[in-house]
């Protein structure tokens, strides 16, 4: 199993990556490789060189998330190196992490997303603070085209938040985009490949309800005092079905296996908007996909089970 990474998830993946080794099944002999900031392959504390663990392997959990191990590199590796592993394949996986090319494949799916332009570093931040305060319609969010769980995000409601998000994600050095924020109800919603008798099985949609903060930030994400997670959510069957039809729909245009989770937004009068796509969902004690496996009666352990037979084509 493959966890940590040089990545700005480094933490949360060393928490997905523990919760499935606590779930795994008596049947499996895991090796955690721990992958360290610097992208160095450790085994028992040990430095080690990725064909001489991959070579022992017989199948591969990927339990990384952002850069390297969600954007298609560290598959491409495993590609090389002929191993099963978990997960979508090098271009489903660059596809998705790419939020502006995944937004592309959204509109020609019929599937709508909120409206967005790309940024560039300007020469004076303040200046292009005000023109995108003037022309882009307020509120807006900053987003990095390529991070997850949130990093970097900055809804702003006035010059001011609109210059302190541009600074951040400026200095992340990172390519970034401006997004409508879309008011309503947060969702988000899981697909699994070859499930319960369907080609593309969707889970139960989550609400998420941020305390303290206009969305669902890094903070908020994994600490269990900062958000409301309710499994069923709060939408009508109307909404729940239109939900699982654009996870579906999102699943399969970007050409995704195995499982994912797409993340939405539900306006009162505008209807839902998809937001981004997970290739790697988070399996921590305070992850989405978890609590709707949990909510369809389905053990962790069996959907880990499940995971790796697909991985290695016995399903």
């Amino acid at each position: 199993m493959l966890r940590g990474g040089p990545s700005s998830e480094y933490d949360v993946s060393l928490l997905t990556g523990n919760t499935i080794l606590k779930n795994l099944s008596e049947q499996y002999h895991p090796i955690d490789v721990l992958i360290s900031r610097d992208g160095v392959w450790h085994v028992d504390g040990l430095p080690r060189e990725p064909h001489s663990v991959l070579s022992h392997s017989d199948v591969v959990v990927n339990a990384l998330h952002g850069e390297y191990g969600e954007d298609g590199k560290v598959q491409q590796l495993l590609h090389h190196h002929n191993i099963p592993y978990t997960g979508s394949d090098p271009l489903g996986s660059a596809l998705g992490m790419h939020k502006l090319l995944a937004k592309k494949i959204y509109a020609q799916a019929g599937i709508k997303t909120p409206y967005h332009i790309p940024i560039e570093r300007p020469g004076n931040i303040h200046e292009y603070a005000v023109h995108l305060h003037k022309t882009f319609p307020n509120p807006r969010v900053v987003k990095p085209v390529g991070a997850g769980s949130s990093v970097g995000v900055t809804v702003a409601r006035n010059v001011m938040e609109l210059e302190i998000g541009l600074a951040k994600i400026f200095d992340m050095r990172v390519d970034a985009f401006l997004e409508e924020y879309i008011g309503g109800k947060e969702a988000s919603c899981g697909v699994i490949d070859d499930f319960r008798g369907q080609g593309a099985y969707s889970l139960i949609p989550v609400e998420v309800r941020a305390k303290g903060s206009h969305f669902f930030d890094y903070n908020s994400k994994y600490a269990a005092e900062a958000h409301e997670i309710i499994c069923p959510g709060n939408f009508t069957r109307e909404e729940s079905h239109a939900i699982q039809h654009a996870a579906k729909l999102a699943h399969k245009a970007l050409g995704l296996r195995h499982y994912s989770r797409s993340d939405f937004m539900v306006h009162p009068r505008r209807g839902i908007y998809i937001l981004e796509t997970n290739t790697l969902p988070g399996m921590t004690e305070e992850s989405l996909f978890p609590k709707a496996l949990h909510a369809i009666g389905c053990k962790l352990s069996d959907f880990l089970d499940h995971l790796i037979g697909l991985a290695m084509g016995r399903k």
